[in-house]
């Protein structure tokens, strides 16, 4: 049963105040109380308080799941601050760059990510406090015991950013997405209630917390006042144990996990059966892959498309959908929106709405929409419209059900793995490579991580490319998962009179026969 709430805080406030004793969350041997999790909150506040953290202020937090994320989360919104939390996969470098757009003063930092760090310490120009997370050089847990638990909050306006999500554009420089507490409370209750889930649910929160597929699906399950189960890193028989030792009601696992679940088949039929619901997103499911989840697990399946600026999901496609024999067309749709989302098409250069059923760019309305980019108007400008409108970038179609159907992207955007990849990033990498002349970087399908990088490059005369060096190349300068897995050679790229890229023409050949485009 989802309740509506007006702060982030709600989410741990209410169940302290009426389950006290229940367990909140679980991390590997820990359990905190939903009185324990309100307190260690709390006192983080204190901590960040003391700390100087003002109204505002950003905080940023760099480790792989753990629960002084969350705690940190909502430490800083009792402040009336912002928890900025970065993707540890990217690059040092990429790091310091987000840090400093968010100008945090205080970092957290995972133990295992210190050295890291250490690389680009002095590049970074607000921070003035390290606190270590884990590890025998932890500073955290001390951290929040000499602290005084904070009592007066700094509640602020519902459309106050309470959080700071990195997501980037067609240039691929990062931006810090400020999601607010009116749509996370609206995105937050209304899956609740798609998902089915309340304070009897056991749910499983696996993927990565800088992800909005992370934190903002940790949201629903403690608005339902689940007992969550937090995983440090999305390792199979890691899920298996613990969804069968638990009881495992509720899970959101990307595609390219579910794929490396049915490497063991029988194992994943006798851990996840039990399940209620599974649910996955953030890049397509490969429809072979989906039919054999389907044929294995009888398990309510969720599908859900959504993105980082609208705090999470935004359409669903339910479990009857799934097992509709008649409309086996559904399966690689993206679902009907959710709740108080509206949806509609746009012809993208006349900004005229295009008729059902007609391809263009989808735009969406919705109260879950983020307050704009940090710091970066211009580019807020280019995507909320002043009625409220999202672009979401996204081409498509709506069916006369009301059913989306993604058929491409008008950003170069490549979602492997559930991260999402930017081509003109990735490609000024690869023309530093002095052998390059010229290259366009795509998305070719693969079955486990729903898209895989590819380079098409054009050599610099008189020079040869060895795939293997350029991939190395690339590796250097960007987090690992950007960079391209093959490269194929050509002598010219195919343009359009204007000298754009025609990538749609580098593509085609591998979706070949595919049902899904992306």
């Amino acid at each position: 049963m989802a309740i509506a709430f007006a702060h982030l805080y709600d989410l741990v406030g209410r169940w302290a105040a009426e389950t006290p004793e229940r367990t909140a969350l679980e991390f590997g041997e820990s359990r905190w109380t939903w009185r324990e999790l309100d307190e260690r909150s709390r006192r983080s506040a204190g901590a960040l308080r003391a700390a100087g953290v003002q109204p505002g202020d950003r905080v940023a937090f760099l480790e792989k799941n753990h629960p002084a994320c969350l705690e940190t989360t909502f430490a800083a919104t009792l402040c009336g601050a912002v928890n900025a939390v970065v993707n540890f996969r990217l690059s040092p470098s990429e790091i310091a760059d987000v840090i400093d757009d968010s100008r945090a003063t205080v970092l957290f930092v995972g133990a295992e990510l210190v050295d890291g760090l250490e690389q680009v310490r002095d590049r970074l120009e607000t921070v003035e406090r390290v606190v270590i997370v884990g590890g025998d050089a932890d500073e955290y847990e001390s951290w929040l015991a000499r602290a005084e638990p904070i009592e007066a909050a700094v509640l602020g306006d519902p459309d106050d950013c309470c959080l700071q999500l990195y997501t980037s554009g067609t240039t691929g420089l990062p931006k810090g997405a400020m999601l607010t507490h009116r749509g996370i409370a609206a995105h937050t209750t209304a899956v609740a209630e798609e998902f089915s889930m309340t304070a009897e649910s056991v749910s499983v929160v696996a993927m990565p917390l800088f992800h909005v597929g992370g934190i903002c699906y940790a949201f629903v399950s403690l608005l339902a006042g689940a007992r969550t189960l937090l995983v440090r890193e999305p390792i199979p028989d890691a899920i298996f144990d613990l969804a069968e030792r638990e009881q495992a009601t509720h899970g959101f696992f990307v595609p390219a996990l579910f794929a490396a679940f049915m490497q063991t088949p029988e194992r994943a039929r006798e851990a996840l059966s039990g399940m209620e619901c599974l649910v996955y997103g953030a890049s397509p499911m490969p429809l072979p892959l989906l039919e054999r989840c389907l044929e294995l697990l009888p398990v309510d399946f969720h599908q859900v498309y959504g993105m980082t600026e609208m705090a999470g999901v935004i359409s669903a496609l339910g479990p009857e959908e799934h097992r509709n024999a008649e409309r086996r067309d559904l399966l690689v749709s993206a679902g009907r929106p959710i709740r108080d989302a509206e949806v509609k098409v746009v012809d993208a250069v006349t900004l005229e709405d295009v008729p059902l059923g007609e391809v263009g760019e989808l735009w969406i309305r919705s109260p879950q929409v983020m307050a704009g980019y940090w710091d970066k108007p211009d580019a807020t400008a280019q995507v909320l419209e002043l009625d409220g409108w999202y672009r979401t970038g996204d081409v498509g179609i709506v069916d006369g059900d009301g059913y989306l159907f993604i058929q491409d992207r008008v950003k170069d955007m490549i979602i492997s793995g559930g991260e999402n990849i930017y081509a003109a990033e990735v490609e000024r990498a690869a023309i530093e490579h002095p052998a390059v002349a010229d290259v366009a970087v795509i998305g070719i399908p693969d079955d486990r991580w729903g898209e895989a990088v590819k380079a098409v490059v054009v050599p610099a005369e008189g020079a040869e490319v060895d795939a293997d060096e350029l991939i190395a190349f690339c590796r250097a300068r960007l987090a690992h998962y950007k960079c391209p897995t093959s490269v194929d050679l050509v002598e010219m790229l195919p343009r359009n009179m204007t000298g754009k890229v025609l990538k749609r023409e580098l593509r085609d050949p591998y979706w070949a026969g595919r049902e899904r485009p992306i």
